[in-house]
């Protein structure tokens, strides 16, 4: 299988600064039934923690200084959740009346990064640094004269809640493609990552999916990747937050 795995370091430059983010809250989480009957799947905790505040946690420790969040599912709850965070600031993104899809969500958010890159969270993105910060690292790679989008990427083999096939290939370089069909891919999004607005141009006007961002960027050559130095649990499943809390306990 010639998948490259060997991790870059991150460029001598000086780091990008990067003090907004966008967390996605406002799915279902049907896959996290029946934890989700009650509450949405970013108020589940994990280690007597939300998931949000987990995200929120490391996002407030890389400088991050304001943060958009959209809400959909159980709107209220998230809102009333939040506002007990005075840092980062919290900015909602309702949407209520329909929900957007990751894609269109980040859209709908745009004017709040003001033109300039921005980090986009899953909300159930937790991860153990190994040597190296992650969010740290990812700033210092960062380069919008090459790059649209920066992903982190984990194993796929070696994360935990994860057994799907990977989603990314990874040159030298850390240009990424699309797994090739019955095949194994090395590297699976990790629920984070840079995105500079200049990739939403030309975008649908219905819901849609950061996929459709992300093939954009790969026709490009400006989709990026960066491997986790350390350690991603998926916690997508009552399952996966079982096995994340187990790991967390070890701590």
């Amino acid at each position: 299988m010639s998948v490259q795995t060997k991790a870059r370091k991150p460029s001598a430059a000086r780091p990008a600064t990067i003090k907004r983010a966008m967390i996605l809250a406002a799915g279902f989480g049907q896959r996290m039934r029946p934890l989700t009957d009650k509450v949405p799947k970013p108020m589940i905790e994990v280690s007597g923690r939300a998931l949000i505040d987990h995200t929120l946690a490391r996002l407030e420790t890389a400088g991050v200084e304001e943060v958009v969040v959209n809400v959909h599912y159980r709107a209220d709850q998230m809102e009333a959740h939040l506002k007990a965070r005075t840092h980062p600031r919290i900015i909602i993104s309702d949407e209520r009346s329909q929900l957007l899809d990751t894609g269109g969500g980040a859209l709908k958010a745009l004017p709040h990064f003001k033109g300039e890159p921005f980090f986009y969270l899953n909300s159930d993105s937790i991860w153990l640094d190994g040597t190296r910060d992650a969010l740290a690292d990812m700033r210092s790679l960062w380069d919008p004269a090459r790059m649209d989008a920066l992903m982190l990427l984990a194993s796929s083999v070696q994360s935990t809640g994860y057994d799907g096939k990977g989603d990314f290939m990874m040159d030298q370089e850390g240009h990424l493609s699309r797994r090739p069909e019955k095949r194994v891919a090395a590297f699976v999004w990790a629920g984070v990552q840079i995105i500079h607005p200049r990739l939403f141009e030309g975008c649908p006007n219905t819901p849609f999916s950061t996929n459709w961002l992300w093939n954009k960027a790969i026709d490009a050559g400006r989709l990026y990747g960066m491997r986790l130095d350390g350690l991603w649990m998926h916690v997508g499943s009552p399952d996966g937050l079982r096995a994340a809390e187990a790991i967390l306990a070890e701590l």
